[in-house]
């Protein structure tokens, strides 16, 4: 890095994704596409340039000015993105880089709802980054620094665009690609342990988990629906409509968190007949972006510790919303609390070792003998919700999922 590009960008203003190792070994194993975001001039190339140096053997650097695409209010609807979304898609269809770096202002609504879908359509987390420069908004000096020679009335109208922050569907932790991988097969294996234990077999009820003929049971297929990318939700904001969420976004904790790594901790994997889901513990450090108000959202009435609705979803029945697999967790708390530690049907082998219970009405749970950790990056869900998108496997398309 230049000695002026280091006075642009101090250390302390440095996402954690370029100056935290444990970050850093995370991201390289995750699939993410980061945005650049701000004014023309405000430090974006810098930064661009900075985390493909980072990650120089996986990750892929396109910017718009590459394209002459010059910053300005318009229709992104227009063919001005034509080839760079050609070359955008090419290097997600042939993997050509796990971490893919787009410089562009990213001003426009529209233009920004494209790239989010293209995103969930092949499986990356999304990473909004702007310069954390002094004069990032500072039009007089922003007209001498870009490099399209903007002038100040320009620079004017596009300020308003992007001087209010981008908030996401929600925040949360989003699973490295290797440990999802991990966790959804261990997630087939409790399933199918589940679904040959006798005791499952003998307390399952007509028509719960979908089958009438408990020989064939299949916990696989009617659990079928399943997240886009695996993670375990901080804040639902709904883009900011939910009370709370710019406070939220704006606390020093998250902001901080922001693009950060995590190790989650799974402690039990749960099953109801509407969903699937793994329990997570928060750390102390965790439990600083966990919202007060957490527990109380879903269920007002009751006095839960805080973070006991964090949690993995891992799949859902039909018709199931992902919020479930939280109330449900919350369930199995509630009825620990209140000193019912379920009925101990044995115990789980392999991956999945452990002891099982039984807490009538279908729900099962199984805590882990070994805790298991998960790599994840602190970031924002921002596409749109209730999408269903194929998972792309191996072998081609696997089973619908659907982002809550």
């Amino acid at each position: 890095m230049s000695s002026q590009a280091s006075k642009d960008h101090p250390e302390g203003q440095k996402p954690p994704l370029l100056v935290d190792d444990h970050t850093v070994a995370t991201v390289r194993e995750s699939k993410i596409l980061v945005l650049l975001r701000g004014l023309p001039g405000s430090g974006k190339s810098t930064l661009a340039k900075d985390i493909e140096q980072k990650y120089k053997d996986t990750s892929r650097l396109i910017s718009a000015d590459q394209y002459e695409i010059k910053p300005a209010v318009r229709s992104s609807s227009g063919g001005d993105y034509a080839k760079l979304d050609a070359d955008l898609t090419t290097c997600f269809e042939k993997r050509e880089a796990s971490l893919v770096i787009l410089d562009d202002t990213h001003h426009d609504r529209e233009r920004l709802d494209k790239l989010f879908d293209m995103a969930n359509e092949y499986h990356f987390a999304v990473v909004v980054l702007e310069p954390k420069t002094p004069w990032r908004l500072d039009c007089a000096q922003l007209k001498d620094r870009n490099h399209w020679k903007l002038s100040l009335e320009e620079l004017k109208n596009l300020r308003p665009t992007l001087e209010k922050d981008l908030l996401p569907l929600y925040f949360g932790w989003f699973l490295a690609k290797r440990d999802e991988d991990y966790l959804r097969k261990t997630s087939h294996e409790f399933l199918e342990q589940l679904g040959n234990l006798k005791a499952f077999k003998k307390r399952l009820q007509p028509c719960m988990f979908g089958s009438e003929d408990k020989h064939k049971l299949d916990l696989m297929k009617y659990f079928a629906k399943s997240p886009n990318i695996l993670h375990c939700t901080s804040k639902f904001c709904d883009y900011g409509k939910i009370v709370g969420s710019e406070e939220y976004a704006q606390q020093e904790a998250v902001k901080k968190a922001y693009s950060k790594g995590y190790t989650l901790h799974l402690s039990a994997l749960f099953a109801t007949p509407r969903t699937v889901g793994a329990q997570v513990e928060l750390t102390a450090d965790q439990l600083l972006l966990w919202p007060s108000d957490a527990e109380k959202e879903v269920m007002p009435k009751d006095t839960l510790p805080r973070g006991s609705r964090a949690h993995i979803t891992l799949g859902t029945a039909a018709d199931v919303q992902d919020v479930q697999t939280g109330i449900d967790l919350l369930e199995f708390v509630k009825l620990q609390q209140s000193g019912k530690e379920g009925e101990n049907l044995g115990e789980m082998s392999g991956s999945v070792a452990g002891k099982v219970s039984y807490y009538d009405n279908g729900m099962w749970m199984l805590n882990l003998s070994q805790k298991i950790e998960v790599r994840s990056i602190f970031s924002g869900y921002y596409g749109k919700p209730g999408v269903s998108v194929p998972l792309r496997g191996k072998k081609g398309i696997l089973n619908q999922c659907q982002i809550m």
